[in-house]
């Protein structure tokens, strides 16, 4: 079946409830993971442009943010399971493009996801990243259900 699966993570918790579910399975397939990060382009803002000629080292450490810590959180959860993994991150502000990519690049036969739900215009408007990866994907893409993404 599976052998290798993408899960892309962020810092809410739908994220944490995926990568749990997504460790599991892998764990039941044999597969292994590489989890990704794809983090926006803190120097296109205005505050990141401003940091980061004044004080590089503080605009180094804004710009990644939880980053490590959110992939060393999903890298534990991995290990607990015996489940062999990856993490990468990377700066963008096109996730599902870098999603895709990587998928590819590191020959990843399923893409393991959630959506975050976003409806109404804001949703149309922007369109969800899952979405995306969904319309684009020329491999499978397992979109994982959650009772509830944290939102009220």
């Amino acid at each position: 079946m599976y052998q290798h699966l993408l899960v892309p993570v962020d810092s809410t918790e739908l994220s944490a409830v995926t990568v749990s579910q997504a460790v599991k399975f892998a764990s039941q397939l044999n597969a292994q993971i590489t989890f990704l990060y794809a983090t926006p382009d803190f120097s296109a803002t205005s505050d990141g442009a401003l940091l980061l000629s004044v004080a590089p080292q503080e605009f180094s450490e804004r710009a990644q943010g939880g980053t490590q810590a959110i992939l060393a959180k999903a890298a534990e959860q991995a290990s607990a399971k015996g489940v062999v993994h990856h993490t990468l991150s990377m700066v963008t502000d096109h996730p599902y493009v870098a999603i895709l990519n990587t998928a590819k690049k590191n020959g990843c036969d399923l893409i393991f996801m959630a959506s975050h739900g976003q409806r109404g215009l804001l949703g149309l408007l922007r369109g969800s990243q899952t979405e995306k990866v969904l319309h684009h994907s020329t491999i499978p893409v397992l979109v994982s259900s959650v009772e509830s993404n944290g939102k009220k």
